[in-house]
Formats: C-alpha cells, sequence, structure tokens
C-alpha cells in the first residue's frame, strides 16, 4: 500500500492463484489479478502467471513469497524473508517447495536483483547460496501506523506480552519456564497473542497464562500499551517484526540476540541468550522490581521506532525496482 500511496503514477497489480483478502485502504493505481483462467493457466508458476503478467503488460514483477517466473522475459525481484527453510526442516514442516526451488531459482540467476529484510539476512544469503555482493539489498520492513502508544490503565495484576505465532522457532516453552519462577516471586501474568501451529504443543490451563490466540492488529497496541514488557525469546527472524511494533507503541522490550533482531532493535532493547534461561528469569524479575529501569527502556523503544516508516520502505523498494530494469537492460 506504501507503494501505491507514494507512487500514484505506477500501476501496481496484485496476483495470485490463490483466493486472498483484499486490502482494507483502496488506492486507484492498486489492482488485483484475476487469477488462473483454464486448467492450463492453474500450472500457475510453469504458465498461468506468465499469462497473466503478459495479458496485463507489467513491465517489473516482485515475487513476495521466495519465487519468481521460470522464464526471465522481465525485470523481476525475489524477496527472501530469511534462511529458516533451510536452517532448520522442523521450523517449516510444509515449505519443502520452497527449500528445493528456491535454491535453483536463485543459482539460475532467474531473479535479476533480491531483497532481503536486514543486513543479517543479506549477508547470511549472500554466505549460503553464493551470491554476488551486489545482487541483493537489505530494505527493511516497518510497523503499520496503527502501532501507537495509548493512554490505557494498567490492570492490576502486571503482564509480559509475546506477540507471534506459537511455533517450535519462537522458543516460547523458554519464555513459559522463565515466567513460571519469576511468579514464584511476584504475582505477574503471561499472555500469549498469536494462533498456535499445529507443531506447537497445547498448553494446559494455567493460573496466570492467558492464551489469546491471533489478536487483529487494531487490537495489539492496547497489550502492547498495557504490558509491563514485550517478551521475544526468539530463536531466529529475518526482521522481527512484534519487536518494532511493540516499540512504535513505546513498550519497553526484551528479546533474543539474533542478529536480524539486533539490527532492528539498535541497542533499544535487552538481548538475552535464548540458551540462558537464569537470564531471562533476572530480566523479568528486573522488570517487576526496577520500575525506572522499565521507564527507560520504553524512552528508548520510541526514539528507535522513528526510523522506521512504510515510507521510507516503499522509497527504497522503488529504487530495487528501478535499478532491475536498468540491469536487465543492460544484460539484453
Amino acid at each position: 500500500m506504501a507503494l501505491a500511496e507514494c507512487y500514484p503514477e505506477d500501476l501496481f497489480w496484485l496476483l495470485s492463484d490463490q483466493q486472498f483478502p483484499q486490502l482494507s485502504a483502496t488506492f486507484p493505481n492498486l489492482k488485483y489479478g484475476t487469477g488462473p483462467r483454464s486448467a492450463l493457466e492453474r500450472r500457475w508458476w510453469l504458465w498461468g502467471l506468465q499469462s497473466e503478467i503478459a495479458r496485463l503488460r507489467i513491465d517489473v514483477f516482485h515475487g513476495t513469497d521466495f519465487a519468481v517466473p521460470y522464464v526471465p522475459v522481465r525485470p523481476s525481484i525475489l524477496t527472501l524473508h530469511d534462511l529458516s527453510p533451510w536452517l532448520d526442516p522442523a521450523w517449516h514442516t510444509a515449505a519443502e517447495r520452497v527449500r528445493t526451488r528456491t535454491p535453483v531459482l536463485l543459482r539460475l540467476g532467474l531473479a535479476t536483483l533480491l531483497l532481503a529484510p536486514s543486513e543479517a539476512i543479506r549477508k547470511a544469503a549472500i554466505a549460503r547460496f553464493r551470491l554476488a555482493v551486489d545482487r541483493i539489498v537489505a530494505v527493511p520492513h516497518a510497523a503499520s501506523s496503527v502501532f501507537q502508544p495509548l493512554p490505557v490503565q494498567r490492570p492490576g495484576t502486571p503482564f509480559f506480552l509475546f506477540v507471534g505465532t506459537l511455533e517450535p522457532r519462537k522458543n516460547v516453552g523458554l519464555l513459559i519456564d522463565a515466567w513460571r519462577q519469576v511468579r514464584k516471586l511476584h504475582r505477574v501474568d503471561l499472555v500469549l497473542a498469536g494462533r498456535r501451529r499445529d507443531d506447537f504443543p497445547e498448553l494446559p490451563d494455567e493460573d496466570g497464562l492467558h492464551l489469546l490466540g491471533a489478536v487483529p492488529n487494531d487490537q495489539l497496541p492496547e497489550l502492547y500499551s498495557a504490558c509491563l514488557a514485550c517478551v521475544y525469546p526468539s530463536f531466529y527472524e529475518g526482521f522481527g517484526l512484534p519487536v518494532l511494533e511493540a516499540m512504535q507503541c513505546g513498550a519497553a522490550v526484551i528479546t533474543s540476540q539474533d542478529p536480524a533482531i539486533l539490527e532492528t532493535s539498535g541497542g533499544a532493547a535487552v538481548s538475552l541468550d535464548v540458551r540462558d534461561t537464569k537470564a531471562w528469569i533476572e530480566a523479568l524479575l528486573a522488570a517487576l522490581e526496577n520500575p525506572e529501569w522499565i521507564a527507560e527502556l520504553r524512552e528508548k523503544s520510541l526514539r528507535r521506532a522513528f526510523d522506521f516508516t512504510w515510507m521510507k520502505t516503499a522509497q527504497k523498494t522503488r529504487e530495487v525496482y528501478d535499478e532491475a530494469v536498468r540491469r536487465f537492460r543492460f544484460k539484453r
């Protein structure tokens, strides 16, 4: 949407072979493709996508899900959100197609340029896939403007907040273990906001543990603003959007030392070793016992969040489009 807003002279098409909800915000230059029109076009990546691109006379294709068209007849950009499908297959049991297809696309050079959401992912991709350093560009994400500090009244029982999908990569088990130890000394709750994936064990009912399931974006700022601290012990991220959302709401953030999260948080969060449960217990205790420290973290969060906007992301992404066009013409 930021691209459509920043560049009203451009026309943006959203294409997919699957049904998907249309965006709530409407722009006259943001349009939706029809998807496959025949049985042949249902073979989307082999035929259907190319047919729709040709029908719509699209100049540049941006593949936001680890893929680009198989025949490079126009400039294309491929987004590598992270390397999690290759680092641990257990993190993405349904990602076999990405694991096998994307390295082939990269090896054949079918994408003119690549995007990564952080410099950490850019460097990791260069090393893993042996990419030329000038072939992939880091363009940070941003958080929606809905994420703002709210003047909420904090509950009588303070709570720590985790926002994200409940899945093995997020390391929620460590957070629950640390919280249980802290709860022996202080009355404090733990709120988990996010859908539970099938490969994450069901959690039994437990006093003080609140499972909210998936929470709409417009309801998250109230949680971020009211929590004692947002805690995000993820093993691995491509950017760490919940960290930025929390910071933009002025929440104190305690998170892991994952390189992408360190890059996003920019020193404004408490960063801990994901294997050191004792350190997490101590940080949670400090949050409860040192309100001045939490206040300082909240101020740091807001200052850091100012560095990110979707307008900046759109402008940098549009620059990559222009460069992809230039390189494609040069190669021809």
